[in-house]
């Protein structure tokens, strides 16, 4: 183990962290310290705001006095602490003093963690190492790629993901998944149930209404183009569809497309494993879901805001046209 810091500390809250949960400004403040090590000493009276003690849901206000005792940090995340994620921007859709919103590339995931050691968030904090700020507002699964909102303020990230709790965004995703998509079917409601498979992973299923456990999730579908079956390269019809989420729940496009007999092409975890590897060899190399428009209040002028982000070269040359 590191050696423990020689004492306690006092840090005084920032403007930016005005209104955060201690939990969440902690994880800020000691990084690479595990989680659980800070839920212990919030509970053990060991932080404390102002000389008091606090709860882990008390929220910090400029100008606190925060109380940190020393900390142990593994040898692990001190040697990660030591190399950082590397430095990267990402190509920007639109960028103010507020907020920016990135077009994330497939195979990039959006923060470290479950076996990734960095994401998107930890190098563009590393590339602007200026910057105070800088929170995702929303996620987007490792291979999906497109539209992805980052806040440079606190009062801009609170203010999303209000909007994106009470469903006020809209978020469409372009998605080609094998088989002709009925034109009537273009709503679907099922609920979702989240479960670990023995190794930790996370995956989805759809469940039932009467499912304790079971989250209700809305996707709305519009067929945008088709494509004919080509018999001598092994390949159904093909629909690209526009796929518009009411519910953010984990995978739940994924889920609620290979649930209705049309999996996304080229889906590792919920596909036709058979015939993503025809389309591998047909020049299809990734998960074909990108999130292509996504509409919301910004947050400072007021303004309805929309933006899109055209399909990636390598989805673009497999789609069928409209």
């Amino acid at each position: 183990m590191a050696p423990a810091a020689p004492a306690a500390r006092l840090i005084e809250v920032d403007a930016e962290s005005e209104g955060q949960r201690l939990d969440n400004f902690l994880m800020r403040q000691l990084k690479g310290v595990p989680k659980t090590h800070v839920y212990r000493i919030i509970r053990s009276g060991e932080v404390r705001i102002n000389k008091g003690r606090v709860s882990a849901d008390t929220r910090v206000h400029s100008g606190d006095q925060v109380r940190l005792p020393p900390v142990r940090v593994s040898e692990k995340m001190a040697e990660k602490a030591a190399h950082p994620a590397p430095a990267r921007e990402f190509p920007a859709l639109l960028e103010d003093e507020h907020l920016m919103a990135i077009d994330k590339p497939a195979g990039v995931a959006v923060h470290g963690g479950s076996g990734v050691s960095f994401g998107v968030i930890e190098q563009l904090r590393q590339a602007r190492p200026q910057a105070k700020f800088l929170e995702l507002v929303h996620r987007l699964d490792r291979e999906t790629s497109g539209i992805l909102l980052v806040a440079k303020k606190r009062s801009a990230l609170t203010h999303l993901q209000d909007q994106f709790r009470e469903r006020e965004t809209g978020k469409t995703y372009l998605a080609l998944v094998s088989g002709s998509w009925p034109a009537n079917k273009k709503v679907i409601d099922t609920p979702l149930h989240k479960y670990l498979l023995p190794d930790g992973e996370r995956r989805v299923r759809v469940t039932t209404a009467d499912d304790p456990d079971g989250m209700r999730s809305i996707t709305l579908v519009k067929v945008r183009a088709t494509a004919p079956a080509q018999p001598l390269r092994g390949l159904p019809a093909m629909s690209l569809l526009e796929v518009t989420i009411k519910t953010g729940r984990t995978h739940q496009i994924r889920v609620h497309l290979a649930s209705s007999g049309h999996p996304i092409a080229g889906d590792d975890k919920y596909g036709d494993f058979e015939l993503n590897k025809r389309l591998q060899k047909a020049g299809l190399k990734r998960m074909f879901l990108h999130a292509w428009r996504l509409q919301f209040t910004h947050p400072a002028s007021g303004a309805r805001t929309e933006l899109h982000a055209e399909l990636p070269p390598e989805l673009a040359a497999f789609a069928p046209s409209p």
